[in-house]
C-alpha cells in the first residue's frame, strides 16, 4: 500500500474533526479549514490509489 493513501486517510480524520469541532464552537475559520483538510487528504488518497494500480 502506497504511503500517500494512509496519509491521505489520517488528513480525511483530521479535517472531520477539525469540521466538526468548527461547527460545534461556531468557528467557521476552523470548519473550512477541515473541510479543505479531507479535500487534501481524498486526493491524496487517489494519487496513492493510482500508484498501487500502476504497480500492478
Amino acid at each position: 500500500m502506497d504511503k500517500n493513501r494512509t496519509e491521505g486517510a489520517k488528513n480525511q480524520v483530521k479535517g472531520t474533526v477539525k469540521e466538526v469541532a468548527g461547527k460545534v464552537t461556531g468557528n467557521k475559520t476552523q470548519e473550512l479549514e477541515g473541510k479543505a483538510q479531507k479535500g487534501v487528504g481524498k486526493v491524496q488518497s487517489a494519487v496513492g490509489k493510482a500508484k498501487d494500480d500502476a504497480r500492478h
